[in-house]
């Protein structure tokens, strides 16, 4: 039983951080096709994935690659491969919990075996999310400065594709490298509605889905679309400045409650050594 246990508690170990590692990994600059260059614990998270998928776990929700897509598909992971990912963790928390079940008392073993595969089962979706939260963070603070480029390179005179492919070249960032993926897409036969399509995907920011737009209505009517890349980029830049101004109305009650508790009792304890020294001299 104590082999059983150490070797739960190492697999499961190897799990949790092969998923860190996929958490903590940066999204690419310019994504491609091409399998990326991974570490040796996200290589684990691969190979179970891939172990899981051959097993026969392949049923997938209806989203689940646009939430792929938005995460900048991490590790280069399918549809397939997240599903299995799911189920191999799932196990591998069962078992885990298995394992450890003599460790727990009464019927905390038993919870502890109903919760562990479905919480297991989670992991991955959650890291999924929290990948989405942060390329979306990260493509909203980069929005304003790519749309102003953008804006002076269609009024230059380039064309779209190739303004999305300069702009793309010349900044850094999440979205500068979606742009030039784009434009690659685009150069290499794609449809402009289908690389537009996927830009929009990849990138969960409210204002890109709004560029896209702009591009398609401009292609479709063929009105100027310059003027309208500048009032995205006025929009996007008094949204930054919204979440600036909640941001610092959030940290408020955090310093005044570090003045309360740290500060003010500070000053008093001073102020009630002076009193007792004056009292001492007195």
């Amino acid at each position: 039983m104590s082999v059983a246990v150490l070797l739960a508690a190492a697999a499961g170990a190897c799990l949790a951080a092969a998923l860190a590692d996929v958490l903590a990994a940066p999204p690419r600059r310019r994504p491609t096709p091409a399998a990326p260059r991974i570490g040796h614990l996200a290589g684990m998270t691969v190979l179970l994935a891939r172990i899981a998928r051959r097993a026969g776990v392949r049923a997938a929700p209806r989203d689940l690659e646009a939430r792929i897509a938005a995460a900048g598909f991490p590790l280069g992971l399918g549809v397939g491969d997240v599903v299995a990912l799911k189920g191999a963790t799932a196990a591998g928390a069962l078992l885990l919990a298995f394992a450890l079940s003599g460790l727990l008392p009464g019927r905390l073993a038993v919870v502890a075996l109903l919760a562990a595969p479905a919480a297991g089962f989670l992991v991955p979706e959650l890291v999924l999310a929290r990948r989405a939260r942060a390329r979306g963070e990260r493509i909203a603070h980069e929005l304003a400065d790519v749309l102003d480029l953008l804006r002076v390179a269609v009024a230059a005179g380039l064309p779209v594709s190739r303004a999305l492919g300069e702009v793309g070249r010349r900044m850094r960032g999440v979205l500068a490298g979606e742009l030039a993926a784009a434009a690659a897409r685009i150069e290499l036969g794609a449809p402009r509605d289908a690389a537009l399509s996927e830009l929009a995907a990849r990138c969960p920011a409210a204002g890109v889905a709004t560029l896209t737009a702009a591009i398609a209505r401009s292609d479709r009517h063929g009105a100027p679309l310059a003027p309208a890349l500048e009032a995205l980029a006025a929009e996007a830049r008094a949204e930054q400045a919204r979440r600036l101004r909640d941001a610092a109305s959030r940290a408020a009650p955090k310093i005044q409650l570090v003045v309360a508790l740290i500060l003010v009792p500070s000053v008093m304890l001073l102020i009630g050594a002076v009193l007792v020294r004056g009292l001492e001299r007195g």
